[in-house]
């Protein structure tokens, strides 16, 4: 929700631009012999601003390895086949709470942290964390359509998103089975969480109703809308990052029926080789400086309250980055389905071999 960088920019993938290993100190990474001074964070790929781990190294001596995913799918499975060392991992919510069913959640008793203060608790989403016992809070945003204003100077909403193809433009979706399916249930007036049987069908007969205009399905769509061989795509608000840099050319839309919104906590593996380094990392977060810092190399939301004061206006105004509360009333945040998501797995076979 996601999945990416920002950019879930990042999420979800939440990433085009996912970095398979990129290890960081202020000089960079040495490594230590001492389990006690490394930290080894498993993140969405360039979801975290690197002068974020280079201040933490600075003040506590503790050298950080950072290694990436490109979705929730990916990181789970890794772990699940044995992975070991990785302390800190970054889900989104619906599989924070997978992960808390299998047990793989240290408690850190984050809440309990004075830091803590600064957080707005409306983002405790998690049903099996909702006081904020296991993890912080981190990132969240909406997952709407990247555009090329030159090539599609008018979009606004799902459907202008599918009719561009009928004007011989090119489109793109992200290889997400949720997200994906999600634009179905939104153009339908239903829940992305729904588990009926009635809803999911109606959601995966209309995108496949669409598949053969949609020119790829992929994480990384953002060179090919920025060449205007994809004239539009389905993407994280992360690519704000590009928007602003291009703004004659880019935009970032939520459409007007509705999105997907992604939150991505912090949690510590029950695994942890460094659980107190963890811990001190999580507290280290909680600081409105350091939270700004990464919200603002990453263009999406932060809900660390402070934090949000000491953005740029360009990001703290901004109706993409935080949309007013119409706007916001529309996005939908994945939850956990337990045997539901066997439902949306026969869905996105049916998409994907028709």
């Amino acid at each position: 929700m996601k999945q990416l960088f920002c950019l879930k920019s990042r999420h979800k993938v939440k990433n085009a631009l996912a970095l398979t290993s990129i290890a960081i100190t202020s000089l960079g990474f040495v490594h230590s012999a001492s389990a006690a001074e490394t930290l080894n964070l498993y993140n969405w790929g360039e979801y975290i601003n690197p002068e974020v781990l280079t201040r933490f190294t600075e003040e506590t001596g503790i050298q950080i390895k950072l290694d990436t995913y490109s979705s929730n799918e990916e990181m789970l499975a890794k772990l699940q086949a044995g992975a070991t060392g990785y302390d800190i991992v970054f889900p989104s919510v619906h599989m924070q709470d997978i992960m808390a069913k299998l047990d793989l959640l240290e408690k850190t008793d984050i809440n309990q942290y004075s830091g803590f203060e600064n957080i707005d608790t409306n983002f405790l989403n998690s049903e099996s964390d909702p006081n904020g016992e296991y993890c912080l809070p981190y990132a969240w945003g909406s997952v709407g359509i990247l555009y090329n204003k030159n090539l599609a100077p008018n979009l606004n909403s799902w459907a202008d998103f599918f009719e561009l193809p009928t004007e011989g433009k090119n489109i793109a979706m992200l290889d997400d089975m949720r997200e994906v399916i999600s634009v179905g249930l939104i153009t339908n007036g239903k829940s992305v969480n729904t588990t009926d049987r009635d809803d999911i069908q109606a959601a995966q007969d209309y995108i496949i109703k669409q598949k053969g205009n949609v020119s790829a399905f992929t994480y990384d769509s953002i060179p090919m809308v920025q060449s205007g061989d994809i004239v539009a795509a389905q993407w994280y608000v992360g690519a704000m990052l590009y928007v602003f840099d291009n703004p004659d050319e880019l935009a970032y839309v939520i459409p007007e029926e509705g999105a997907t919104m992604y939150q991505e906590n912090m949690c510590v593996l029950k695994s942890a080789p460094n659980k107190d380094n963890a811990k001190k990392f999580l507290e280290f977060f909680t600081q409105p400086e350091i939270a700004a810092l990464n919200t603002s190399q990453q263009t999406n939301g932060t809900m660390n309250t402070k934090a949000i004061e000491l953005l740029p206006e360009s990001l703290r105004n901004n109706p993409s980055i935080n949309p007013p509360e119409d706007v916001k009333n529309k996005l939908q945040l994945f939850k956990e389905l337990g045997q539901g998501i066997r439902l949306y797995d026969r869905a996105w076979t049916r998409i994907r071999t028709s």
